[in-house]
């Protein structure tokens, strides 16, 4: 799984896989989206009752569900454009990228450092 020749994911969720293993780009998103599953049906991260408090560590788990979703689109961008264009379907995935980039970046979701795979596209979106 990877965003160019610098920038190589590997995954861990931290309970079954603990150190951070090499795995291909689907394997990673099929682990991404099932973790992602997981955290999302866990009644003491997102609680499902009205009025039910939020976790201290809420913010975290966000922040990380996020950066890791944004990896996935480093490794489209970096991966799988050309194929895309090829398809016509680059401004659905632009747009897609587009308020995915500017939710993180309203709620501060992502660390500007981790955005350095798509810095220029990213740049370009935010106006910066």
């Amino acid at each position: 799984m990877t965003a160019g020749p610098k920038y190589e994911y590997r995954w861990a969720d931290g309970v079954t896989i603990k150190k951070p293993i090499e795995v291909s780009a689907p394997k990673y998103v099929e682990y991404l989206m099932d973790w992602i599953e997981v955290q999302l049906d866990n009644e003491a991260i997102f609680p499902q009752k009205l009025g039910a408090p939020f976790p201290t560590n809420f913010p975290d788990v966000v922040k990380t569900i996020f950066r890791r979703l944004f990896r996935v689109y480093a490794h489209i961008y970096h991966s799988h454009f050309q194929k895309i264009v090829s398809l016509k379907e680059e401004a659905h995935l632009n747009t897609c990228f587009k308020h995915f980039v500017l939710f993180t970046w309203e709620y501060r979701l992502i660390d500007k450092g981790e955005l350095a795979p798509l810095c220029e596209i990213v740049e370009s979106i935010l106006g910066v």
